[in-house]
């Protein structure tokens, strides 16, 4: 494969000389196009070294070639890693001021972009935006991870580890799965956490923002799939080119997925569904009561039932309909472990209880996973084979992942 390594002018460059060997001893032919800033970090020969090739960052350099054309134009991937806040916005506003921007507006070829900057500069409303620009006209834009930082910083903004990003590559290229591999097909994803409302102010909730459904939807779009995306109170936007149905409560998204699934090739019910919900809804707020010497401290009990399983009502009727494999089903499980077992363990019984073909076990805890831009999964199937485990990794990554189990069980069947 022929690979454009971009490297921007940021302290990340030096993990790039790692990414790069991935590639190389990967057997892929590897171009780096570094800026001049990124030169400051890691010089050309190390660059030049490393893939085997002469290293330029403007356009005279072999101008009677048209590098800043031809580059572009024969790339089979292009990764820019890092990205700086500088480089996503020059992407995102079509500038071409140097051999690394020129290529980027040449290049036809799956984009993926690694950013790496202090968190501030990451949370900016302008390079938030300019990374929707970029992902809605296809790019991939890889989340920073969290962690240590230049100096004593610390926060989300640290570039990815070289094997994580190699993933994400080959993920973007179809390597593991691929762009174009579920074309045809009509795929329906569910995110986010459902809201069972109280009274007109207060609900039962949960932690979900929704950001693995919707990088699963985004990845099955990305593969060429029809999707639509049942959202339940998502933290995040929805990614362009789906179609979306917007849902509050469990026996909403109930009737939703119900509905979308009769003619679907796929579903994975991603989102955080609450077990219970108020046996009965009050329709003005529910009030405090007061003692006149401030005594009273009683407080309402609030009786719960049970909400529909709707993961396991979706295998009933598939059996009911008599349509063999199709949907392939796929189910989320949250779970942290406890004294009756561990996560695998809970998620191994859950499966056998549910009867999907896949089962995906989200590690979580405080502060882990849920809102989160990363997290640890297992994918269990239920033909026994042993589970895979992704993560610690970007939302991103575990799509592509999930996604390539799927592919998998679609091609055997």
């Amino acid at each position: 494969m022929r690979v454009v390594l971009g490297v921007s002018g940021g302290i990340a460059a030096y993990k790039a000389a790692s990414l790069l060997r991935r590639f190389t001893e990967s057997g892929h032919d590897v171009t780096v196009v570094p800026t001049e800033a990124a030169l400051r970090f890691v010089g050309a020969p190390t660059w030049a070294a490393l893939s085997g090739k002469p290293v330029a960052t403007d356009v005279w350099t072999g101008v009677d070639q048209v590098p800043h054309v031809r580059i572009g134009q024969q790339a089979q991937l292009v990764v820019v890693a890092p990205a700086t806040a500088d480089l996503l916005a020059k992407a995102a506003t079509g500038q071409a001021d140097d051999l690394l921007t020129a290529t980027l507006l040449t290049a036809r070829c799956p984009v993926v972009f690694a950013p790496a900057m202090h968190t501030e500069m990451w949370l900016h409303p302008a390079t938030q935006a300019n990374v929707a620009t970029l992902r809605a006209r296809g790019a991939t834009v890889v989340e920073p991870a969290a962690g240590r930082l230049t100096g004593a910083d610390s926060g989300p903004g640290r570039l990815p580890e070289p094997e994580e990003l190699y993933a994400a590559c080959l993920a973007a290229v179809g390597t593991a799965g691929g762009q174009g591999s579920l074309q045809g097909l009509r795929v329906v994803v569910s995110a986010g956490g459902t809201r069972e409302p109280l009274d007109p102010v207060r609900f039962l909730g949960n932690r979900s923002s929704g950001k693995q459904g919707v990088a699963l939807a985004a990845e099955a779009r990305r593969r060429g799939a029809q999707v639509v995306l049942v959202a339940a109170n998502l933290a995040v936007p929805a990614p362009s080119g789906v179609t979306v149905r917007t849902v509050e409560t469990a026996v909403q998204m109930e009737a939703a997925m119900t509905a979308e699934v009769a003619d679907a090739d796929v579903v994975v019910m991603c989102a955080a569904v609450a077990d219970f919900r108020p046996r009965s809804y009050a329709a003005t707020k529910i009030k405090k009561t007061h003692a006149a010497d401030g005594s009273d401290d009683s407080a309402p009990v609030i009786e719960l039932v049970r909400n529909p399983d709707i993961l396991a009502g979706l295998v009933r009727d598939r059996a009911r309909r008599g349509s063999g494999l199709r949907p392939v089903i796929v189910g989320f499980a949250a779970e942290t472990g406890d004294a009756s077992g561990s996560v695998l363990e809970l998620a191994r019984a859950k499966l056998t209880r549910k009867g999907c073909d896949l089962l995906v076990a989200n590690e979580v805890g405080v502060d882990t996973t849920f809102g989160q831009d990363s997290s640890t999964v297992h994918i269990l199937s239920a033909d026994g084979r042993p589970a895979r485990t992704v993560g610690p990794a970007g939302k991103d990554v575990v799509a592509a992942a999930v996604w390539d189990e799927i592919g998998g069980r679609l091609r055997a069947h």
